[in-house]
């Protein structure tokens, strides 16, 4: 047992390296399972040890948690890290009695194979090693340092070299930004059906399409301008596409046009993707944009529904005659790929269905695998893997509840469902995600980050053989509500932050 605890405190030697907030402290339990109960022990900790943190959070009696698995093909000294961090000492020395309460709230422990709870500890795993660390201070500390304001909402930002970006602003224009002197420049001959704020009489509209808290009140809601990204040969034919809202009398959807930029203006547009039909609403567009290693266009579409009061008899995220409510792949001039999946006998632009209101959509440029963030109504924020011809269930599943309390969705009992890959027991508002692979932060290599518009959270997540294997909430004493985390050709970290007067940060070492 000497043996076990002395490898454990190594592996907390190791875990210091993990750069986080400088007064946070990490409580860090290595656990080696015996007698072949992998599997009996894994569930444990995804039904119990979980649950009581994600309660713990949400009342802010801890800071955030990780439960990282080490592969079971490895002959490791380990098979699960436990770690819970504290935003300061006091925080942690009423930890005890404050999951002493949230465990006496349930009704008991969620165990698989009907092995009794006082039998668990003695029949499943040993503990190798427990201790806790002041960390953040190996590495230095990362911080965020403001380049540009002064920026109307902006929702995203693409690299035409190392200084010089192109900003889409969700409540303003097309920008070309240079981050070294800070010049920004108004891209001209934008279309003019892109949809601005407008005020509106909630009495004209069916019920649950508008709250009626807004009435009268002069807002964007989610219209304006998305994603924008660049072809994959900008450097010799200078094309780049943008999603926006488009607008028809008090109706509006998403709208994918391309277009080249030529002396700071778009010419020789076209239309690329129209996801009619026109209605009116102002939430849930979608909007965001990759392009793959195969060299398609993925684009997300949201259901455009506020209120599941609206939902017609087959949920519109479930129509496979409409485009609403999906994820489409198209060939960079629009036509349809003809390796797209069937759906209704017929094959178009639509690649997945049962999308509710994702925004972020990215690659994995290790291994080309599409990843991307969905919007639920209270709480259901979840993280997805983007496969060929898949459902995603919404609304038939979700991990949150719906705004209507009283809505039942058909159950469509004949459709396989694909479950999340990670989903939030809180509300987070996911959005514009990136894989790292820059040189700067080391440890950071190949995880995935992830901001979110409802608490202003930033995500570092850690992926291996398509699991989440851990989670890290990042700047937990420095929160801003943020749309989008990109990465420079040089490996750079930048975010955009929601704001009226919205910024550019990059995410680096301290000096």
């Amino acid at each position: 047992m000497y043996k076990y605890l002395i490898r454990g405190l190594l592996l907390l030697l190791l875990l210091w390296l993990m750069p986080v907030q400088s007064q946070t402290i990490n409580l860090i339990e290595a656990i080696k399972v015996k007698n072949g109960h992998r599997a009996e022990a894994l569930f444990y900790y995804q039904n119990n040890w979980r649950i009581f943190r994600e309660s713990a959070l949400a009342r802010g009696y801890i800071d955030s948690y990780e439960f990282v698995e080490a592969s079971s093909q490895q002959n490791a000294e380990f098979d699960f890290l436990l770690i819970t961090r504290f935003a300061n000492q006091d925080q942690q020395d009423k930890s005890e009695q404050r999951f002493d309460k949230i465990i006496a709230q349930r009704t008991g422990l969620m165990l698989l194979n009907e092995i009794e709870p006082k039998d668990f500890r003695q029949s499943v795993f040993v503990k190798m090693a427990k201790g806790n660390n002041s960390a953040g201070t190996h590495l230095g500390a990362v911080v965020k340092e403001q380049l540009i304001d002064g920026l109307d909402n902006p929702w995203s930002m693409a690299f035409i070299n190392e200084s010089e970006v192109l900003v889409s602003e969700k409540d303003g224009n097309l920008l070309k930004l240079n981050l070294l002197t800070k010049q920004k420049t108004i891209i001209q001959n934008f279309p003019n059906d892109l949809a601005k704020a407008v005020a509106i009489d909630v009495s004209k509209y069916e019920k649950g399409i508008y709250p009626a808290s807004m009435n009268g009140i002069l807002s964007s809601y989610n219209m304006g301008m998305f994603d924008v990204v660049l072809d994959p040969n900008f450097a010799t034919n200078q094309l780049l596409y943008v999603s926006y809202v488009s607008k028809k009398a008090d109706t509006y959807t998403t709208k994918v046009i391309r277009a080249t930029l030529n002396n700071n203006q778009l010419a020789d547009v076209k239309t690329l993707l129209v996801a009619d039909p026109y209605t009116p609403g102002g939430y849930h567009f979608g909007g965001g944009l990759t392009f793959g290693q195969d060299g398609k266009l993925y684009i997300t579409i949201g259901e455009r529904l506020f209120n599941e009061m609206n939902q017609p008899a087959m949920p519109i995220a479930q129509n496979l005659l409409d485009k609403r409510g999906k994820i489409h792949r198209i060939n960079p001039d629009g036509s349809i790929p003809t390796d797209n999946p069937i759906f209704a006998n017929r094959q178009s632009s639509i690649y997945a269905i049962g999308i509710r209101a994702a925004q972020g959509i990215t690659v994995n440029p290790d291994n080309g695998d599409i990843w991307f963030s969905e919007h639920g109504t209270h709480q259901g924020d979840e993280l997805n893997l983007l496969k060929a011809g898949a459902n995603y269930g919404w609304p038939i599943k979700t991990t949150g509840k719906y705004r209507f309390k009283e809505y039942q969705p058909p159950a469509l009992s004949e459709r396989t469902f694909s479950r999340p890959k990670w989903f939030w027991k809180h509300t987070v508002a996911p959005t514009g995600l990136t894989f790292y692979k820059g040189d700067e932060f080391p440890q950071w290599q190949g995880d995935l980050f992830i901001p979110g518009l409802s608490g202003g959270s930033l995500w570092r997540i850690r992926i291996e053989d398509e699991k989440v294997k851990a989670t890290e909430e990042l700047f937990v004493d420095d929160r801003v509500r943020s749309r989008k985390v990109v990465q420079s050709p040089m490996g750079k970290l930048y975010l955009l932050t929601d704001e009226n007067n919205g910024k550019i940060m990059r995410i680096r070492r301290a000096k």
